[in-house]
This record gives structure tokens, sequence and C-alpha cells, in this order.
């Protein structure tokens, strides 16, 4: 069995810098998957045949292109995401959008949804606690609610969500703010592709990667250890 890939483990990234014909084998770490995965990457390759796949791949990259600019002598970032999306999915020509997005962020929800009817799509959204269920109902027991235990509380509803835009015929999907698992859940039962506009981080305004540079989150990203 192959060596299990440890890319970020890799400081060197041969990768980056050169095509794998050109890069010497001896230098690369065990676990580098162009030494144990050659076929399964040659075999990923040619699935970007595929028109819709191409169609996809091909915008992706010139939105990124696009995303850059020489300002005095250096190349900057000059899109934020929301710009970048937007770019995307005119590229890929898509019509309708649908907005799956938790109830606590109803005003970036809210914002987005403008935003992009601005920029001339159809859009439809749909927040998690659509249909009004209690959190019982599937199969979360009283205990687990997050204030009165006895009293109805509203579950999220992300394979709701997810059928409910099926339902609106949208071309693509966009997660803002579900919690996690209720991504996953809604990303699995969604036809159409989803892409996340903003991860859910109650602590830290949505933006979850200040916990990995912060000292002051060090304590609290890892769990107690168990004695």
């Amino acid at each position: 069995m192959s060596a299990p890939p440890q890319c970020a483990k890799c400081k060197k990234a041969y990768c980056l810098f050169s095509p794998k014909e050109e890069i010497d084998r001896k230098l690369l770490p065990s676990f580098c998957p162009i030494v144990n995965y050659e076929q399964i990457i040659e075999s990923a390759q040619l699935m970007y045949n595929d028109e819709y796949i191409k169609r996809i791949y091909l915008a992706s990259s010139i939105t990124e292109k696009k995303a850059y600019e020489v300002v005095r002598g250096a190349l900057m970032p000059v899109y934020p995401r929301i710009r970048e999306l937007i770019e995307f999915c005119s590229l890929i020509d898509v019509k309708k959008l649908g907005v799956a997005f938790c109830t606590g962020l109803h005003d970036e929800a809210a914002r987005v949804v403008e935003v992009l009817e601005e920029s001339g799509f159809s859009v439809v959204s749909v927040r998690c606690k659509c249909g009004a269920v209690d959190k019982t109902k599937l199969f979360v027991p009283n205990e687990y609610k997050i204030r009165d235990p006895n009293k109805y509380e509203a579950a999220c509803n992300p394979i709701a969500q997810a059928l409910i835009l099926n339902n609106a015929g949208t071309d693509l999907n966009i997660i803002v703010g579900l919690c996690i698992g209720h991504d996953i859940l809604f990303t699995m039962h969604s036809k159409a592709p989803v892409t996340t506009l903003i991860v859910k981080d109650r602590l830290l305004g949505h933006n979850p990667v200040i916990a990995l540079y912060s000292n002051y989150h060090k304590s609290i990203i890892k769990p107690p250890t168990k004695p």
C-alpha cells in the first residue's frame, strides 16, 4: 500500500516550481503523491477532458488570474471573494443562484443576495430553520437543545434547504455560514455545484483562520486532554 500523502508537512513543495518530468525523484519525500500516486494523478488529468469540468476549471483559472494585478511593481490581490464569485459565475454562464444561509447570518445573506441581484443574477435563498421542525423530530435528544430542553427549538434543516433549491432549479448554490456538518449534508444533497462564501465561526466573526495565528486562541483550539 502506498504511503499516505502528507503534503502539509512538505516544506520544499517541489511541485510548485518544476513539472514532474523535470523533478529529481530522489529529492522527493517518501509521502509525495508524485512518487506514490502517479497513476491516480494521470487518471485525474484525463477527467479534465469532460466539457463541463473543463468549463468550470478554466473559469476558475481565469478568475484567479483576474484577481491579481501588478501594483507598483508587485503582484497584488485586487478582488474580494464575493467579486471572485461574481466573475466566476459570469464565466460559466449560470443564471440562477441559490443561497443556503444560517439564520444567524441573515444580514450577511441579505447583503449577498442584493449584490448578486445587482450583478444580474436571479437569486433564491433559503434559511437553515426552514420548515419550523423541532430538533427532536430530527432525532436530537432534548438535552442537546441550546436553550430550554423542554421547549420548541427550531432545527437546522440542511437537507430541506438542498431539496428546496433543487426544486427551484438553481445552477449553482452558495453556502453562507451553515454549521459544520450541516454544510456537509447540504452539499451531499445539492444537485447543483456548491461553493462556500462564508464559513461559520461563532467566536471569531466567521474568520476561522485567526485561531491558527493568534497566541490568544492557542489554549482553546484543542479540547482538554482526558485524564
